[in-house]
């Protein structure tokens, strides 16, 4: 009798160290099969998604209790529960001090989200996006110049409504941002009809989700199309809802916040002059980096305003006794500023000779772009997207703009052409021709058969068409 229950004990053993491996190799090949995404619109260098090529071999319809809290903050956006989303949970989990950080960081971000969003009529739950896109870094950069806490490339910022200048990006202002990723996604929803297809188009574009609604037969949901999408795209809503997880239930897996570190009171001033923000530093005894962080968008630490377009300054809550020191700072001139600020100011404070400054700079034999975006006072990554260039290198001989604003030289009139030309792409709708798109356009309707390849006039319903206005 004891040898048959010793034989028996040592058969249920065998069973559980051989299904050890199985039950861990999950999270094992989550881990084994990450890395950093490069995405459309995402953060190479600053985002925290990565990509999970197979998830794991973990059953995880078992995990009920996932589901069910998904469940619970489900609004208006569908937080779907499913393997891929359960390897992003994982994954998030494992960088507990990171989202330890971005928690803390959202007691002052997600404020300015909400009211984005409300204003906008986007769903809440949205503001998660942010922290795939850049961990809510105002500073944030990707390799390809996507910039700020929505990660907008230049083009896209621009047609949603953002300045950039020598002075300003406003890619970096939370709320100017936050706006503009609202309207972005609203566009895409009232496209698609479908809350994770509109997240999906803020990473890969519209035009990716157009093709893949083809491929799928028109399907109308993200988990329909996700198989016909980029890589990168078919984990990006995965770790969205993923986010909306760990932020709702971060304290149920053992994360502790961080103290945020930036002025949760602040006073909004709108600034008519030019102001540097040393003088409001010193002039109301404010850390000055912490004045910085409030105002993220201003690339040379001035407040660029003007009585025609006055500018926004966030500043931590004064006590009244202050208040004196704050009217002197607003209404000063240069004359009566401290004894050390005249000479930055003053500076600032003649806009002719900013435009004295040539627009195009030569590049010179052992100059590199630091060097060179230090003699005209901008930034490398200024250089880098007004010429686009994809290195740091410095080609000697090669004529660089150093102005935004910038026209084209004169003596290159084929490049004029090329850089001048504005390209966009037209949804073909049902009574559309060729002759009503180009007079909508502006366009010339051989132009457009030229570059869409198109042997005949008939225009089918759906078609994605390349318009040349330039």
């Amino acid at each position: 009798m004891k040898k048959t229950l010793t034989l028996i004990f040592c058969l249920v053993l065998l069973q559980i160290i051989g299904a050890a491996p199985a039950a861990f190799a999950f999270s094992a090949n989550v881990f084994q099969n990450s890395r950093i995404l490069n995405d459309v619109q995402g953060n190479a260098d600053t985002t925290i998604l990565p990509v999970v090529d197979k998830p794991g071999t973990l059953n995880y319809q078992s995990n009920n209790l996932y589901k069910r809290r998904l469940d619970s903050i489900k609004k208006d956006v569908p937080l779907d529960y499913n393997e891929y989303v359960q390897s992003y949970i994982d994954i998030y989990m494992h960088n507990r001090d990171e989202m330890a950080k971005v928690v803390g960081l959202s007691k002052y971000y997600f404020p300015i989200y909400e009211k984005a969003f409300h204003d906008a009529g986007i769903p809440d739950e949205i503001k998660y996006l942010s922290i795939v896109e850049s961990k809510l870094d105002p500073y944030a950069i990707s390799r390809v110049g996507a910039t700020g806490p929505w990660q907008f490339m230049f083009t896209t910022a621009k047609l949603y409504g953002l300045d950039m200048d020598d002075y300003v990006d406003e890619r970096r202002d939370p709320i100017q941002a936050t706006y503009a990723a609202a309207a972005y996604l609203k566009d895409a929803y009232q496209e698609f009809g479908d809350w994770l297809m509109a997240i999906a188009s803020y990473n890969c574009g519209k035009s990716n989700i157009d093709r893949a609604i083809e491929k799928a037969g028109g399907a109308a949901d993200f988990w329909s199309i996700r198989q016909y999408l980029p890589r990168e795209t078919r984990n990006y809503v995965p770790a969205f809802i993923a986010v909306a997880y760990v932020m709702n239930y971060y304290n149920k897996h053992n994360i502790v916040p961080e103290a945020c570190n930036i002025a949760l009171k602040t006073d909004t001033l709108l600034v008519n002059k030019y102001l540097p923000l040393t003088t409001v530093s010193q002039s109301l005894k404010i850390d000055l980096g912490a004045l910085t962080i409030l105002n993220p968008s201003y690339k040379r630490q001035i407040v660029n305003g003007t009585a025609a377009k006055p500018r926004r300054m966030i500043i931590p809550q004064v006590d009244k006794t202050q208040y004196a020191a704050l009217y002197d700072v607003l209404n000063s001139t240069p004359a009566t500023s401290q004894a050390t600020t005249p000479v930055t100011y003053a500076a600032y404070h003649e806009p002719k000779r900013e435009r004295e400054l040539p627009s195009y700079h030569k590049v010179k034999r052992g100059e590199t772009l630091s060097e060179i975006a230090d003699i005209y006072g901008i930034e490398v990554q200024d250089i880098k997207v007004w010429n686009h260039l994809h290195t740091n290198k410095a080609v000697v001989g090669q004529t660089l703009k150093v102005k935004e604003s910038a026209d084209m030289p004169e003596e290159k009139p084929a490049a004029v052409k090329a850089t001048r030309s504005t390209f966009v792409t037209y949804k073909v709708k049902t009574g559309d021709t060729l002759t009503s798109i180009a007079n909508k356009f502006d366009a010339n309707i051989e132009k457009i058969k030229e570059w869409n390849n198109l042997k005949k006039d008939n225009l089918q319903p759906g078609m994605m068409i390349k318009i040349n206005k330039g």
